[in-house]
């Protein structure tokens, strides 16, 4: 497959439009310029995969892909159409289903103020923070390139205690009319609300960017549907994702 430059894949914008409620990886490796974009040819490409942060999406024509060209490059969360997933089995024979929730914000948040914590945006003298998250939560920096890529965004909140950041709120993918909202807590910070005001905050900030949030997560994740839904989020889909080369992930738990 050819690597695309970032003026060549913005060409592909369109493939993308219009955006949904979820997984935005397309957009937001065009949009952010984290990631890559592979396609099958050069011009008039026929499929496109793109990567940011593990994360991939598959748009196209998946009958023009064979699995030795794919599989070099599949490794991670998939999100792709039905139609693709013959292939990728083929590919891929070990190919685990990830059952995804998909939530929307229909109007404002509700405010959640923390008087125990300082919650604010994310800068990028963060970034060192950032870099010591635990490694159980340090994946939230992942489709901004890292701690300093997240930290440098302007798409993310922090809930700082004892001045040590203890959750963090980003805009894990960034689309044209939404923003996916990823969230952390560091486990020993858990049950204090933060992570949910965090989000609230991080959601007033994606509205006033002209757009919507979204959240992604999974049905056995009742930490995170409770965040999203104490918030406002309603469930607008059921969905799945494709993971290839590594386990599915478990919900984080408090301590």
């Amino acid at each position: 497959m050819i690597l695309l430059t970032p003026d060549q894949r913005t060409t592909l914008r369109d493939w993308f439009l219009p955006d949904r409620p979820g997984p935005l990886v397309g957009l937001h490796v065009l949009q952010t310029g984290h990631g890559t974009c592979f396609v099958d040819r050069w011009p008039e490409p026929r499929v496109a995969l793109l990567e940011t942060g593990d994360n991939l999406a598959l748009v196209g024509d998946p009958g023009v892909l064979t699995p030795g060209e794919l599989r070099p490059r599949l490794v991670g969360f998939v999100d792709a159409s039905a139609g693709f997933e013959p292939l990728l089995r083929a590919t891929v024979p070990t190919l685990a289903v990830w059952p995804r929730v998909i939530l929307q914000l229909p109007g404002d948040p509700q405010s959640f103020p923390i008087a125990e914590a300082v919650i604010r945006p994310l800068r990028p003298t963060d970034a060192g923070q950032l870099a010591d998250l635990s490694p159980e939560v340090a994946w939230i920096t992942a489709t901004w390139g890292g701690p300093a890529g997240l930290a440098a965004s302007g798409h993310a909140w922090g809930a700082f205690r004892s001045g040590r950041l203890a959750a963090v709120a980003c805009s894990f993918f960034v689309g044209v009319r939404y923003e996916d909202i990823g969230v952390v807590t560091e486990p020993a910070e858990r049950g204090r609300g933060l992570s949910a005001a965090c989000a609230g905050a991080l959601c007033l900030d994606i509205q006033g960017r002209g757009r919507r949030p979204s959240w992604s997560t999974s049905p056995d994740n009742a930490a995170s549907r409770r965040v999203a839904e104490k918030l406002g989020f309603l469930v607008q889909r059921r969905d799945r994702l494709l993971v290839v080369g590594q386990p599915v992930p478990e919900p984080a738990r408090r301590p």
